[in-house]
């Protein structure tokens, strides 16, 4: 049977799980998105919005498509990823980002398993797809078997955790689809109650507005001073809602070493991390997903974890960004010397 030496070939090729869905699988997205948009939950991500068609319609992204393959890639942490959040002078950057852009490998391995399907489907067409498309990866994965959306929005699986990336292969061939997971949840509200910027307005809801890493990584302006605060010293993403899932104790250990944290990333100081110019930046970051949000947004969000790290060492590298082209990153710097001078003064 053609789909189980997919799955084979797909195990054998990296990935930790494989499920079968439908392209019109789904068709509660569109409404749900629609009230995501219509709330303001999306902030300035306006493409979300502008490509609400074919975001909440998969069949219409490519109306030829017969099946949708969802791929799991794992990348659990071999450490408690949040034992950095008590490091004050350090940053904390999101698991997923210590090393390697996933974009790069997941992809490559999707064509890897695109190619074996073509080979053994003369005339077949594939289409792959990791989270660069208006592609809804997560509600497809729960269609296809993988895993449920949790109250955190994120998907996770009995027997993966939450710690995975998600990859689509749109394709011709007609393949049977797998049952849809329910979800698992129960009365658990972990996740919700470790968000340190309360940005979970209801069970299974996200207001990006007040999410870390939609702040860190899609905002480009002054953040509210209110969540500021709460930031801490979370410089790249947060992991807080997935690191308190008790399911974690299933997670799919992961395989690939390029996702393993780079020692340079493990905690570095923030010390460090300020003074980097733009090329500075772009060497350091190479090859890694922190490199696309620009040296800006980084400094911005370093000098936001230095006002919070009550380390008054850290005062006069706040300081040399008070004169920084950047108005944003000025701004950011001007707080953070308000802050550390406070805590100097007492």
């Amino acid at each position: 049977m053609l789909k189980q030496r997919l799955q084979d070939y797909a195990l054998w090729a990296g990935f930790a799980a494989m499920g079968v869905c439908r392209p019109d699988a789904v068709p509660q997205i569109a409404e749900r998105l629609q009230a995501f948009v219509d709330q303001g939950f999306h902030g300035d991500m306006a493409w979300m919005a502008d490509r609400m068609h074919w975001r909440g319609n998969p069949a219409a992204l490519w109306p030829e498509a017969k099946s949708v393959i969802m791929l799991a890639e794992p990348y659990t942490p071999e450490v408690d990823p949040l034992e950095v959040v008590g490091q004050p002078d350090r940053a904390a950057i999101s698991v997923y980002a210590r090393n390697r852009d996933y974009h790069d490998m997941v992809k490559k391995r999707l064509k890897n398993v695109g190619r074996w399907l073509i080979d053994q489907s003369p005339g077949a067409e594939i289409k792959v797809f990791v989270d660069t498309a208006p592609v809804m990866e997560k509600p497809l994965g729960q269609a296809a078997g993988l895993g449920w959306q949790g109250k955190h929005t994120n998907l996770l699986g009995r027997g993966l955790g939450n710690w995975f990336f998600l990859g689509a292969i749109f394709t011709t061939i007609d393949l049977p689809p797998d049952q849809p997971e329910v979800s698992h949840c129960g009365s658990c509200t972990a996740c919700l109650t470790a968000c340190p910027t309360e940005a979970f307005p209801a069970p299974y809801q996200l207001d990006a507005r007040r999410c870390i890493s939609y702040l860190t990584i899609e905002f480009g302006g002054a953040v509210p001073y209110e969540l500021r605060e709460r930031m801490g010293n979370r410089i790249y993403g947060c992991d807080d809602c997935l690191a308190a899932c008790p399911w974690n104790k299933f997670a799919a250990e992961s395989r690939e070493i390029r996702y393993h944290a780079r020692d340079d990333l493990n905690a570095p100081r923030l010390a460090d991390l300020v003074l980097l110019d733009d090329p500075a930046f772009r060497a350091l970051f190479s090859g890694s997903p922190i490199k696309r949000i620009g040296r800006n947004r980084f400094v911005r969000n370093v000098l936001y974890a230095i006002g919070n790290s009550g380390d008054a060492t850290l005062l006069d590298a706040a300081k040399a960004c008070l004169s920084d082209p950047d108005p944003v990153v000025a701004e950011a710097a001007d707080w953070a010397v308000g802050r550390l001078r406070a805590i100097s003064v007492l």
